[in-house]
């Protein structure tokens, strides 16, 4: 494969190299959301003011359930806390908090409903609490009408009280939604207050929730709490509470159920670009890197973490810790920490082949490009290729076992290479921020030995998944967290089915497995590499899932592997005993002879369309994904589990 020389920096042989950029001090951003109007970056204070406005003008209407609708980490939390503000400056205008991710299960019903009652006054709770014993049967009426009486009781007393009064059984329970209306009546309607006494009560992060949590808290806020004089205003990613998202194992009534909390939604819109570009810079200025983004690497951050807020400010965190903790750096200008952590992040296929992947073969990948980018450019002029040029052409033509001339044309020959090379190149070659990345990288002081270093498997942090694969939220064993909910947990996580992202296994070391949880219990992984410490984690993260895991260093060690157990699949490399073609060969061995017809995976860090489709012809995966290679398995794991 490729070995081109790196072309040279596109600068004037005038221009002196640029100095690295001044080392720190550097800070972190915190991820707490927008309280007050003052800090509201990215405009949605109007949104903020509106809302609220129509909270305080809709009391006669009352109850209703008020959604705000974003994905993770855009904004919902902070929308709601400036509504909160500006309820503040409203008359008679009460709020109450809480955050559904605090509960667990059922607990959640009991501590939304004592959330609420604690916002009431004390002599409101204490008639309230007198009502109801008095209804009782006569020990239960001694018991409570004792309990008030015995002293003064604070206000957390009182609700502790009302509610083991109203939920001691099922008859009980029938009556608290009739309870709960004629306390909130009194509290908000009596001659002492005009206009009527308003309760707006949050929740947040309910889309983080476990499905039984989330249906506590829906039937606490539809069963017991729909009463006059409260309204709700809940913070949640509609579509991971759809049929389809975490909720999808619900029965046809609790679904029917579920449409009926929400009266309206309101959707969050996604920032326009100039309010994320501001943010971007407030962002840059807090942690003292601005002077190391320019105009392209700002518009790549802005429109590749979709203007995701969260996901912003998670990067830049990202950037002052790797230039802060990790001694690799001391060694490199800042803006060196920025590019390359923005190439492992926005390209993590592309990173993977510089960084070494295991059995990607690319050897300088980043030179490759260039020189493709550059014989690109000059195989579709219609003019001739200049004499000082034709060199360039012709040696990256002789690496990709391609001739000098094609009687067919430039454009046959351009698309012969193309399918040698890693198929997102003609991709990446139009995307200008793309390019502009690359090329700031290998204008910097000492490039070529940081990318010396990332060929050789320097330490970096594992390339951050801003938000599960949707194959992790289809699994079957457990209830999993919405999209989003990981955060910065490494690419390749597995979520439920093992107790850590493989990514994060020491060398060597297995995790431990849990008890409750084996989706791979029924796998038997043949696992084909000459280089196998490249794959040591996640195959550990494979046994730590419950699979048995074997270990063949070349094709012949898999063939005898073969002849002893057929394995539930095969995980294979393609370049290997001094042939660029060894696992595709071995494979089509496997299938002539009839020796293995099952699943076969080749994960190679070099995915080229020629590759691809030998793979196809051979009935095999080809991926440099590790989550791909995680889906892979547990689909094979699941065929062979026995049915019922």
């Amino acid at each position: 494969m490729s070995t081109s020389a790196p072309l040279p920096p596109p600068a004037s042989p005038l221009t002196p190299a640029p100095a690295p950029s001044p080392r720190g001090p550097f800070v972190l951003l915190n991820d707490e959301p927008v309280a007050e109007s003052g800090a509201d970056l990215l405009g949605v204070g109007r949104a903020a003011r509106q809302l609220a406005g129509l909270l305080v003008a809709s009391r006669a209407s009352t109850p209703f359930t008020l959604a705000v609708d974003a994905g993770w980490g855009m904004g919902k939390s902070s929308l709601m806390r400036l509504v909160d503000a500006e309820l503040a400056h409203a008359p008679e205008v009460h709020t109450v908090w809480y955050n559904a991710w605090t509960s667990q299960g059922a607990d959640a019903l009991e501590g939304l409903i004592k959330s609420v009652l604690m916002r009431f006054d004390r002599r409101v709770l204490r008639r309230a609490l007198q009502r109801i014993s008095e209804r009782r049967a006569l020990l239960r009426a001694v018991r409570a009408v004792t309990t008030v009486a015995a002293g003064p009781l604070g206000a957390a007393g009182l609700v502790d009280e009302l509610w083991k009064t109203l939920s001691v059984n099922s008859q009980a329970r029938n009556e608290m939604r009739g309870a709960i209306g004629e306390l909130v009546q009194e509290w908000s309607q009596t001659d002492d207050f005009r206009p009527r006494r308003l309760l707006v009560v949050f929740i947040d992060d309910l889309d983080r929730c476990p499905e039984e949590t989330v249906l506590a808290v829906c039937e606490a806020v539809k069963v017991y709490l729909d009463v006059p004089g409260l309204e709700f205003v809940i913070g949640c990613d509609r579509s991971a509470l759809a049929p389809n998202g975490l909720l999808r194992d619900l029965s046809p009534a609790a679904s029917a159920f579920m449409e009926k909390i929400f009266q309206t939604s309101y959707r969050i819109p996604v920032a326009d670009q100039q309010g994320v570009r501001a943010y971007i810079d407030w962002c840059a200025r807090t942690v003292g890197i601005d002077q190391l983004l320019d105009e392209r690497l700002t518009t790549m951050l802005a429109e590749r973490s979709a203007r995701n807020p969260r996901r912003i400010k998670r990067l830049v965190n990202g950037f002052v810790l790797e230039a802060t903790l990790n001694p690799m750096w001391d060694d490199f200008a800042p803006e060196a920490v920025v590019r390359t952590l923005l190439l492992q992040y926005f390209y993590p296929d592309f990173y993977r082949m510089v960084a070494g992947a295991a059995g990607s073969g690319a050897g300088d990948v980043i030179a490759e490009f260039r020189t493709y980018r550059e014989v690109r450019r000059l195989l579709r002029t219609p003019d001739p290729i200049p004499v000082a040029e034709l060199p360039t052409v012709t040696r990256f033509l002789r690496e990709h076992d391609l001739p000098e001339q094609d009687a067919d044309g430039r454009d046959a020959t351009l698309s012969r290479l193309e399918r040698q090379l890693p198929s997102r190149f003609p991709e990446m070659v139009r995307d200008q921020e793309f390019t502009s990345l690359i090329d700031g990288l290998v204008a910097l002081p000492r490039s070529e030995e940081l990318l010396r270093r990332l060929r050789e498997g320097a330490e970096l942090p594992a390339v951050v998944e801003p938000e599960p694969a949707a194959y992790v939220q289809s699994l079957p064993t457990q209830a999993q967290p919405p999209a989003g909910a990981y955060g910065a947990m490494p690419a390749g996580a597995y979520g439920a089915m093992s107790p850590g992202a493989y990514g994060a296994v020491p060398a060597g070391r297995a995790a431990a497995p849990r008890a409750d949880v084996a989706p791979l219990r029924y796998a038997r992984i043949l696992w084909v590499d000459d280089h196998p410490r490249n794959n040591e984690s996640m195959a550990n993260a494979f046994r730590a899932a419950g699979a048995v895991v074997r270990i063949a260093e070349d094709s012949a060690a898999a063939d005898a592997a073969l002849a002893v157990e057929r394995p539930t699949l095969i995980v294979s490399d393609i370049e290997r005993d001094g042939n660029p073609r060894e696992g595709l060969e071995h494979l089509a061995r496997l299938r002539r002879d009839g020796r293995y017809d099952g699943p076969f995976v080749f994960y190679a860090g070099r995915v080229t369309p020629e590759r691809s489709a030998v793979a196809e012809e051979l009935g095999a995966h080809l991926t440099s994904s590790g989550p791909e290679v995680e889906r892979l398995v547990l689909r094979a794991a699941e065929a062979e589990r026995p049915l019922p």
